[in-house]
């Protein structure tokens, strides 16, 4: 039997005309259709019924409902929920079932001019109309409710309040509110009123029971998908048996390593120097004259991560956490004036396809990644959900790579552990398992590669500039990415082998 039986449609509807009626039962004899549901047959005999009818969904409910609106949470997600139900609004109330559906029609208002026409003559409620329906009584159980959650109704109106601004959600009240007596929602409109109301701060926080929704509605709103990640890195650092690599080095050795800490990070966002010309910026003051606003970036970041007693520093409040933010911010940054130096930022910024958290929200979603963060265990853990956190959110116009890093390397100082420092090889390891976390909230990979970047930095010579540098330099630490692989030290032997060159 062939997948579809020639010059007929897959799907065939019954028919109250006797011919046609008559033809079809012949159709059915001969073995050229199959009845799937009422009324409804197909001529395709290989693929499932329900696969079938999910490709088919709204020609057929259009042939079997013709005019009735696609309503309710059925409007409002687009279509049916993730278990199959589909709510109408038709001339009468009855529960259909159809292969891999549940059809629930209700009886209420027709299709108006607000409303949206839809496929196969079928309507869709209009957004207005689609929140009073939700607003509903439903008894039904969770997976059967016409309506969603109020919970769930707040949080869309605070998404739509981000994404499209406040002005967005009075819109769709004035809209709400010249369709209400002619649906007969006048009670579910008062509803919509205080919700938005109390979103916009216009009537009391009580009448919001969504998290979301509350954090705006007392000025902190934060971003919720953001939240979504830093629990999925809080639950895998929970579960990972992170090592404790000590740190045992002298001051001078701390100096050392503090260099090429700051070397490497700027050189991850584009303020490039030859490691020559990098030691002679720092430890001899030699400022190029064509660029002195990059040697800044690099002597800036130098006084914060070699200052043992700033190194020292963590958060003990979510007011110290953005105070850290802000001086650590303007330290380095002091001479880009363009760039508001600690000033959270003003206009959204992205990389690439990673848009990063809107500016209003960055206040809220910092406080929602601080009280996480306070939870996860001191050390390599810790330090690496605080440099996502600041990653993520990407508060600053620029810099926040650096500060991300140097807010990283200051949980491992006051715990007494090595620091983290991502040598210019490893620099799409890095970004690349960043961009996954963020993306496709696979979080894994980020934690990988900062454990080993530890680890790697961990087992380097630090007894002197020239030992060290010859260590990176052997490790391929200042090749592209391209150009090489970062090379274990251990398998090189290096600080025997340097110490005799030397």
């Amino acid at each position: 039997m062939q997948n579809a039986t020639k010059n007929l449609p897959e799907i065939v509807f019954g028919s109250s005309n006797k011919a046609d009626s008559q033809r079809l039962s012949r159709l059915v004899k001969s073995q050229q259709l199959r009845k799937i549901a009422p009324r409804v047959y197909t001529s395709n005999f290989k693929d499932n019924d329900d696969i079938i009818v999910r490709r088919n969904i709204y020609q057929i409910l259009g042939k079997l409902f013709p005019k009735a609106v696609l309503s309710h949470r059925t409007a409002l997600d687009g279509g049916a929920t993730p278990d199959g139900h589909i709510f109408l609004t038709f001339g009468y109330a009855r529960k259909i079932k159809l292969p891999g559906f549940t059809v629930h029609l209700l009886k209420g208002p027709e299709a108006t001019t607000d409303d949206r026409q839809f496929l196969d003559g079928l309507y869709m409620s209009s957004i207005p109309r689609a929140y009073l329906e939700n607003l509903q009584t439903s008894h039904e159980d969770s997976a059967a409710r016409k309506t969603h959650p109020r919970e769930v109704l707040e949080g869309r109106l605070d998404q739509l309040c981000r994404i499209q601004g406040e002005e967005s959600l009075n819109k769709l009240r004035d809209s709400a509110r010249a369709i209400a007596d002619s649906l007969h929602m006048q009670t579910q409109f008062k509803k919509l009123n205080k919700l938005i109301g109390a979103i916009l701060r216009t009537r009391l926080v009580s009448e919001l029971s969504s998290p979301v929704a509350r954090a705006r509605s007392l000025g902190i709103p934060y971003d919720p998908e953001r939240l979504i990640i830093f629990n999925r890195l809080f639950e895998e650092l929970n579960q990972s048996k992170l090592p404790i690599r000590v740190s045992t080095l002298s001051q001078n050795e701390i100096q050392i390593l503090a260099f090429f800490e700051a070397y490497f990070s700027n050189y991850i966002e584009g303020t490039e120097f030859e490691i020559s010309e990098a030691y002679d910026i720092v430890f001899r003051q030699k400022i190029p004259a064509q660029r002195p606003l990059d040697a800044h970036d690099i002597l800036a970041t130098f006084r914060v991560v070699s200052d043992s007693a700033e190194m020292h520093k963590t958060p003990e409040s979510f007011d110290h956490f953005l105070d850290l933010l802000k001086t650590r911010h303007h330290t380095i940054l002091a001479a880009r004036t363009d760039t508001a130096p600690g000033e959270f930022k003003q206009i959204p910024n992205r990389a690439g396809e990673t848009h990063f958290v809107a500016p209003d929200l960055v206040k809220g979603t910092l406080l929602k990644g601080y009280e996480m963060y306070r939870a996860v265990d001191v050390g390599l853990a810790r330090a690496i959900f605080m440099m996502f956190l600041v990653a993520e959110v990407h508060p600053f116009v620029d810099g926040n790579g650096r500060m991300a890093r140097i807010m990283m390397n200051a949980e491992l100082v006051k715990a007494g552990l090595y620091r983290i420092i991502v040598p210019t090889v490893y620099r799409d390891d890095y970004l690349t398992a960043l961009r996954a976390a963020s993306r496709s909230d696979k979080t894994k990979p980020i934690i990988s590669v900062l454990d080993y970047a530890q680890l790697f930095t961990s087992q380097l010579p630090y007894s002197s500039y020239e030992i060290a540098e010859q260590a990176w330099r052997a490790c391929n630490a200042f090749k592209e990415p391209t150009e090489a692989k970062l090379l274990p030290p251990e398998l090189l032997n290096l600080a025997p082998k340097i110490v005799e060159q030397i």
